[in-house]
């Protein structure tokens, strides 16, 4: 029997022992098991050399709750260990034997680098047990420590070649001793590793026809070709990913072993509302060990939006391997999944152009997200984005640019794009916009208001112009007004009467002479400070405080319509502000600004202005 103390090398090692010790405590659990198909591995390798003999039977690991004894056992049938390799890799902490290993083999199957996994077991456990066997002639050993730096080690008579380590669960871990708990761990951290695993509660006894379940799909997709899959394949797999979702858009398989080594599948999801968009959806692995859910810094911003699985051995990580480090290949894994998914759509414009247009409503809040925050992204994009005019039909830059090069150039020289963040609402607007033969494109997602800022910067000599932003004679220039049957006298009269104080907006009027068609007043928001507003709800920060301000309105008021013609003869004062509040109100009804208290008196003035009219 040996006793001893373990030898800890403290000189850069022991205090990222203690931090990685103290962070998440479920971690414990993936560690372990990762070293169990580490070992598992391991045999595997050496029996494909000729260096382990015998058979290598049923590679599995078990995962067996005691509740009543407050153990929990993980137990492998790799490669096992002597007693003198117990005391070298546990023993010597940080003295790594998977990356002795690696080293020896070159196997690129091995997960663990550090050496500290198995130390993750006294995060939650008063007492740590040993027992293996290696798959090299002798007896076997235990080992048990209770977190103090005094171990045991002697040979014991373990008859099954791999190795059993017993956590005896301390008083603060309990939760762990629930069999939903640890299941639920297993599903999280171990669904893909390579070898089988099995969980079962001690005492509880199975039916005679049930089949025992893995834990765990050993062979997900992302590690097959591509050529090797089925849409039905890529289709089944994400429903194991995320089974209450709908069929996804389409995908990408990412297949690349150099200058990195990465893997993996990424799914578009239909996206129906713009509120339902969802980050933290991709999920990294590393050799098949799920690290994290956080993957910023290797997924493109715009990208987050994507769902599925990426697999890198060569993304570094720290040793609670949750958290990302700064590393060029981070950098050029990134940049390659930005490729990837440009090359991927553009193949889809070129081909598929009905299939792109038809998903269009999911795929352009991708496309637009990358447009502004990826310059590379955006070179590519401006030939696959498309555009939805309010006829249903689909334009280019390029396209739209040629097709309103007559009607919608400024006098600077600026392709003017038209557009409705509301067809509905802004019916009025667009009808008499489609008269004078404009195209007006809708824009209606929750990115739109950045996204027209954004590409007002970076496209050459475009303009966004709202179509509801000026009388649609200015949408495109401001122009001289027509002549106004109005003398200068009713001109001011009109004036004066639409001098009206309206609460939470700030008004301006003016009277021009539009056609006699055009409605009687015309409410119009101005485009830069509506903007301002927009952007001031959605993304607060600096411009935050515009979204407090009172909306600005300006009327126009249609000095040639007939209607004025009786409204300034009319004798009765009351009736004639009436008529003009009615007016004005109708105008902003149009804007979708006349709410609450406004929007009753405008109901119940309408009602009295009619039974005056049939009373007369």
């Amino acid at each position: 029997m040996q006793k001893g103390q373990i030898r800890v090398q403290t000189e850069n090692i022991f205090p990222i022992i203690k931090k990685f010790l103290y962070s998440d405590h479920e971690i414990f659990l993936r560690e372990l098991v990762s070293n169990a198909v580490d070992a598992s591995q391991k045999l595997k390798t050496l029996s494909s050399i000729g260096e382990a003999k015998g058979e290598l039977g049923e590679l599995r690991i078990d995962v067996v709750l005691d509740a009543k004894e407050k153990t929990l056992s993980i137990i492998d049938r790799g490669v096992g260990m002597t007693g003198e390799e117990v005391d070298k890799y546990i023993n010597q902490v940080a003295f790594s034997g998977a990356e002795e290993f690696m080293q020896k083999y070159k196997d690129a199957n091995i997960i663990g680098h550090f050496g500290l996994g198995f130390y993750s077991a006294f995060m939650v456990s008063d007492k740590v047990e040993i027992f293996s066997k290696s798959h090299k002639e002798g007896s076997g050993v235990y080992w048990s420590c209770d977190g103090s730096p005094e171990f045991e080690l002697y040979e014991v008579d373990y008859n099954q070649r791999g190795t059993k380590i017993v956590l005896h669960i301390n008083e603060e871990s309990k939760e762990f001793l629930e069999a939903g708990r640890i299941r639920g761990i297993l599903e999280r951290f171990c669904k893909f590793l390579p070898i089988p695993i099995y969980f079962s509660e001690a005492g509880e006894t199975k039916k005679e026809d049930e089949v025992e379940q893995s834990i765990n799909n050993t062979d997900p997709i992302w590690i097959k070709k591509p050529s090797d899959l089925s849409k039905e394949d890529y289709e089944k797999f994400y429903k194991e990913l995320y089974p209450y979702n709908e069929t996804p858009l389409f995908w990408i398989h990412l297949n690349v072993d150099y200058p990195f080594n990465l893997t993996g599948v990424l799914y578009f999801p239909k996206i129906k509302q713009s509120y339902e968009i969802q980050k933290d959806k991709i999920q990294l692995y590393s050799n098949q060990v799920f690290v994290t859910d956080e993957v910023k810094d290797i997924v493109p911003e715009f990208l987050m939006l994507l769902q599925g699985v990426i697999d890198s051995p060569d993304i570094p990580l720290n040793v609670s391997r949750s958290y990302l480090q700064g590393d060029p290949n981070v950098k050029k894994i990134n940049a390659h999944i930005t490729k990837k998914v440009a090359d991927k759509l553009d193949e889809i414009f070129r081909t598929e152009r009905n299939a792109l247009e038809e998903k269009w409503e999911s795929l352009g809040l991708f496309v637009k997200y990358g447009m502004m925050t990826d310059d590379k992204f955006l070179e590519k994009a401006n030939k696959f984005l498309v555009m939805e005019d309010t006829d249903g039909k689909f334009h280019t830059l390029e396209e739209y640019k040629t097709a309103t090069e007559t009607l919608q150039k400024n006098k600077d020289g600026k392709q003017v794009i038209l557009y409705t963040t509301n067809p509905v609402q802004q019916d009025a607007y667009i009808q008499a916009a489609k008269e004078k033969g404009f195209t007006i494109i809708k824009m209606e997602t929750l990115v739109d208001a950045a996204f027209i800022n954004t590409m007002e910067m970076k496209w050459d000599n475009v303009s966004f112009v709202r179509v509801d932003a000026d009388i649609v004679d200015n949408l495109i220039d401001k122009q001289e007004s027509n002549e106004m049957v109005l003398s200068k006298e009713e001109e001011e009269q009109l004036k004066n009467l639409f001098t009206l104080d309206i609460s939470d907006l700030h008004v301006t009027t003016e009277i021009k002479g539009l056609s006699t068609g055009a409605a009687p007043v015309v409410a119009t928001r101005p485009e830069f400070m509506r903007r301002m507003k927009d952007m001031g709800a959605v993304g607060g920060g600096m411009t935050a405080f515009y979204a407090q301000m009172p909306d600005e309105v300006t009327l126009t008021v249609n000095g040639n319509h007939p209607i004025y013609q009786t409204l300034l003869k009319e004798k009765n004062t009351e009736t004639q502000q009436k008529q003009v509040k009615n007016l004005a109100d109708l105008a902003l009804l149009s804007q979708g600004l006349l709410k609450g208290n406004a929007l009753t008196s405008f109901i119940n003035r309408s009602v009295e202005l009619l039974q005056g009219n049939k009373d007369a």
